[in-house]
């Protein structure tokens, strides 16, 4: 399925103003903003969230990178280029365990 397929599926994130990724010590190391732009990126974050009880660990970030489709093999050859992606590549290569927070508005 492409990316928008699969954002079709994903649980509806009109309560949320953004989500935070924060590190062990309870930092944000990543916001994504309800944002023009930036909306299928929270509607992946947020689903993955609600699927890994708040957890952005190696499975996650795996399962990220599948709902993200297409745009992995781009985020794959422009490093820089998919913020959100890039931090689904991290977290499976340094097998992180961080917090999902979605923020509601």
């Amino acid at each position: 399925m492409s990316f928008q397929d699969n954002l079709a599926t994903l649980p509806d994130i009109a309560h949320l103003s953004g989500l935070d990724v924060c590190n062990a010590a309870g930092e944000t190391v990543h916001h994504i903003p309800a944002a023009p732009g930036k909306l299928g990126s929270l509607k992946l974050y947020n689903a993955l969230a609600q699927e890994f009880d708040g957890r952005l660990n190696a499975a996650a970030a795996e399962r990220g990178l599948a709902l993200f489709a297409e745009h992995v093999a781009d985020a794959e050859a422009n490093p820089g280029k998919h913020p959100n992606i890039d931090l689904l590549f991290q977290v499976k290569a340094e097998n992180l365990d961080w917090v999902l927070k979605p923020l509601n508005a």
